[in-house]
């Protein structure tokens, strides 16, 4: 049968309902998964189409997954966490939601500060395991909406829940049926989903959660859980590792409007990020996130780059504070004394730093030349060197000059004396078997030295 598309405008055959395999041996996709070699990247060339939708959106995990990995968060931090949350995300809640533990009573101590702060977002959503019992921790707590475990494979089904593909489905319809006649708004964690069985399992599962929304007339949302970061990004690249094949799935053959699908990703592979813009790109409106992409094992998707990453898709921030990430990561240094690694984009100390004395030469000519983009006026974060033995001059003259926020007029160049003897005496250091780069309180004792009075440092 055809029927005209609202989503293509064009004529569809009628969309093919998926039957549950309800299958007595476990399929562990050995072929793709040996466990004793590293996993394959098969291709089929089957390709679908990019499909971003008219809005996107970033939710967070910090409070949940971002907590399995690290020392918990006191409720405290928690607040002061989520308040900066918001303010990056702005007034039009491009940081959408955020989730929380409910199992401690610090747990529900930190849930219950934030809702009282009255913050419109990110919302405060809650997580549970597929249980009754975690089921009544949440039904009364005040919250509209709940994600719910639901685990997908089959190495989930059979050998960690020891049932089968029918009884897990029946398991999990039972819960959200629960969170539906408390009125609760559920979302569904498809846990280990980049080794399920996608038209065997997964796309009948979600074809009834689509009818049980239909019928109570509350929207159930889908999170694509890459949980073990076997997702990959790129074009004909076959199921259950393909991310754009995921979510077209999901979207044309279970029905699931753009703004119920969210990708929650994790790092195993160094993809999270791209297959997070994937996700975007082929159809999904919501990307899960963490702070500094804490979280377990290798950590999820990390927040701030989806925050970039939003801009340079949509061309704007759209209200967000991007300056507030540099606050973030000030936070987590000082006040939680997290070590982030230097390197990290837009929150390690030399994300934006050089070393190499001709990067440092091509910036005093001029900063475009090597450093991303305007890192002073979107984060707060100028553009900077560090001096060692490989800096040379230029480095020398572009540390002094930054240091001391001198003006095109009074800036001093790399040939300046002054520069000279620094170069000299750092290179005397070396020589003698120094290997760490020079402080900056070393660099302003040596000015002092060499020209005592000439900069005064602006406080």
């Amino acid at each position: 049968m055809l029927s005209l598309s609202t989503q293509s405008n064009l004529l569809e055959l009628s969309q093919y309902k998926y039957a549950l395999q309800d299958v007595e041996e476990p399929n562990l996709y050995r072929d793709i998964f040996p466990y004793t070699d590293v996993p394959k990247i098969p291709f089929n060339f089957r390709r679908v189409p990019i499909s971003m939708p008219e809005h996107i959106w970033i939710t967070d995990t910090t409070f949940r997954d971002g907590q399995q990995s690290r020392a918990p968060y006191t409720p405290e931090q928690i607040v002061h966490l989520y308040k900066l949350l918001s303010k990056l995300g702005g007034d039009n809640g491009i940081i959408r939601q955020s989730e929380f533990f409910v199992y401690s009573k610090k747990d529900r101590d930190a849930l219950y500060k934030c809702m009282e702060l009255g913050l419109k977002f990110p919302e405060i959503t809650t997580w549970i395991r597929s249980s009754k019992k975690d089921f009544e921790l949440v039904k009364d707590i005040g919250i509209r909406e709940t994600g719910i475990l639901t685990s997908c494979s089959d190495y989930h089904i059979f050998k960690k829940l020891k049932m089968t593909r029918r009884q897990a489905l029946d398991h999990y319809l039972g819960i959200v049926k629960d969170a539906l006649e408390a009125g609760l708004h559920p979302r569904c964690h498809l846990e280990d989903l980049t080794r399920a069985d996608f038209y065997g399992f997964v796309v009948p599962f979600v074809n009834e959660l689509t009818e049980l929304s239909e019928e109570s007339g509350i929207p159930i949302k889908i999170r694509m859980c890459d949980t073990m970061g076997y997702g990959v990004p790129y074009s004909g690249v076959a199921l259950p590792r393909s991310v754009p094949g995921i979510v077209y799935g999901l979207h044309h053959y279970a029905s699931v409007p753009s703004e119920m699908l969210e990708w929650h990703g994790h790092n195993d592979f160094y993809k999270s990020v791209v297959n997070a813009s994937a996700a975007w790109l082929y159809g999904a409106s919501a990307v899960n996130c963490s702070l500094l992409g804490i979280g377990e094992r290798t950590g999820n998707v990390p927040l701030e780059a989806m925050v970039i990453e939003y801009a340079s898709f949509r061309g704007s921030f759209d209200g967000m504070h991007p300056e507030v990430i540099t606050e973030i990561a000030d936070y987590y240094k000082r006040d939680l004394g997290y070590k982030i690694p230097e390197m990290t984009p837009f929150v390690g100390d030399n994300f934006n730093v050089t070393r190499a004395g001709i990067h440092a030469d091509g910036m005093i000519k001029d900063e475009e030349i090597y450093n991303i983009f305007d890192t002073g006026a979107i984060l707060n974060r100028p553009a900077s060197v560090a001096v060692s033995n490989t800096s040379g001059l230029a480095g020398i003259a572009f540390w002094i000059n930054d240091r001391y926020s001198l003006t095109p007029e009074t800036m001093i160049s790399k040939n300046d004396e002054l520069c000279v003897k620094i170069k000299e005496a750092i290179d005397d250091m070396y020589a003698e078997g120094r290997t760490t780069v020079i402080s900056d309180d070393e660099l302003e004792d040596m000015i002092e030295r060499f020209a005592p009075g000439r900069f005064i440092k602006e406080i």
